[in-house]
């Protein structure tokens, strides 16, 4: 069923109500702490082992008795936990991320980021210009 010309004009005006938003926390500076590919990895990998060992805890556990089971799933539950908790925790920038962003701060416009361009010719789309 088609929407009416009102539902239709409601629509595209939430539409471009969320992109505006959106495009302003994407933009958004997000300080001097940025996540780490090191720890995504790490943190990965220990999510992993976690899973492993809860798996075989479950599995084992007729044979190794219930306790043992329990103890290895409760060490499997805590080794993903600590994965997921590294893995989005956010580190602090070193030094030369630091320069760079003082020197981008201080660029001419012709030398903005990429995203910086497209908010700014969206922007002016939806300003009508």
């Amino acid at each position: 069923m088609p929407l009416s010309e009102q539902e239709q004009r409601l629509l595209d005006e939430m539409e471009r109500h969320l992109l505006h938003n959106d495009a302003d926390i994407v933009s958004a500076p997000s300080g001097d702490r940025t996540l780490s590919y090191r720890n995504l990895v790490y943190g990965a990998v220990l999510l992993l082992v976690g899973i492993g060992a809860l798996v075989a805890g479950v599995a084992l556990g007729g044979q190794l008795g219930p306790v043992v089971s329990i103890v290895v799933g409760v060490i499997g539950f805590a080794a993903m936990l600590t994965g997921v908790i590294l893995a989005v925790t956010p580190t602090r920038r070193t030094g030369p991320a630091r320069q760079t962003k003082n020197r981008s701060s201080k660029a001419p416009q012709g030398s903005a980021s990429f995203m910086d361009r497209m908010n700014d010719r969206w922007d002016r789309r939806q300003d009508g210009h």
